[in-house]
């Protein structure tokens, strides 16, 4: 397995804090790094090598598909931030450790980690080849809040603007 540090990454999916669900299921803690390909071209590199070296190590230099590969190119993925960037996913069953920029430990309530801000990671590499085929895969082990960004998606929430006063006396309102 490969230990690799991602510094300066834009995070997207984050579940750092509780088990991301699919169809209904909990599944596991994960998140998707991005990679800008200009910046962080050494970065790169160096998770192309490892899962080069990887798979030449564990599946005998086998071809493994695109699609059974955790890292991918952002131009081929049609969502917010991507463009220009490579992703990759990594998941954990165990909470990743998720830090501040000066160590702290940060928790959900701090409203610090969100899709969009920009972090630094640790994640593994790893290898499978069993019953449901040969992929790369990616653990992730730690997120470390470096800065923030402009968040994906529409985060705006509500505002009190959003809603009417009405004192005890208005009926109208209670239905």
């Amino acid at each position: 397995m490969a230990k690799i540090k991602l510094q300066g990454v834009r995070l997207s999916f984050p579940s750092l804090f509780r088990k991301a669900v699919f169809q209904g299921e909990e599944t596991k803690y994960e998140a998707t790094l991005l990679l800008d390909k200009e910046k962080h071209a050494d970065t790169i590199a160096e998770i192309n090598e490892a899962i080069k070296k990887g798979i030449a190590d564990n599946f005998k230099g086998a071809k493994i598909p695109a699609d059974k590969i955790c890292f991918k190119d952002g131009d081929t993925i049609d969502y917010d931030g991507y463009a220009g960037c490579m992703s990759i996913k990594a998941a954990n069953n165990k909470r990743p450790m998720v830090i501040d920029r000066d160590k702290s430990p940060l928790t959900e309530d701090d409203n610090k980690i969100y899709a969009g801000c920009y972090v630094n990671a640790v994640i593994e590499l790893w290898f499978q080849n069993n019953g449901f085929g040969k992929r790369v895969n990616a653990n992730l082990l730690g997120v470390q809040f470096l800065k923030d960004g402009e968040p994906f998606g529409d985060n705006a929430g509500a505002s009190a603007d959003d809603f009417d006063a009405f004192g005890d006396d208005d009926e109208e309102f209670f239905v």
